[in-house]
């Protein structure tokens, strides 16, 4: 116990190769079903509802699950990974502004990122 391992009439340079290989072969298969996976992150305005689910999602808070999980089902994926608020600075681009100004009041927008899994 605790000594080298020993294939029967193979050298011990063949032995460590063989299960340099073995290491080899699981870790690319590892690698291989975690890059099958399909993953996207949408934004969404983040609209107030009445009922709080607006800030559960913002939040990230557990409440926030079940209307992240239906987004992405309608959207054929399987399951929610992740969702939080996105400020409109960190989407370059892609969400109008009216002029140079910051929205700093309590009517501006606020978006959400919600990020699916098939």
């Amino acid at each position: 116990m605790g000594g080298p391992l020993f294939i029967a009439g193979a050298p011990m340079r063949f032995s460590s190769a063989l299960i340099a290989c073995k290491f080899l072969a699981s870790t690319l298969l590892l690698a291989a079903s975690a890059a099958s996976a399909d993953s996207r992150v949408f934004i969404i305005a983040n609209q107030a509802d009445g009922y709080g689910i607006d800030q559960c999602l913002a939040r990230g808070d557990k409440c926030g699950a079940p209307a992240a999980r239906s987004y992405c089902q309608s959207r054929e994926f399987t399951s929610a990974t992740a969702y939080r608020r996105v400020d409109p600075d960190e989407i370059t681009g892609s969400v109008p502004r009216a002029g140079n100004d910051r929205c700093t009041g309590s009517g501006c927008d606020e978006y959400v990122a919600i990020t699916c899994q098939r």
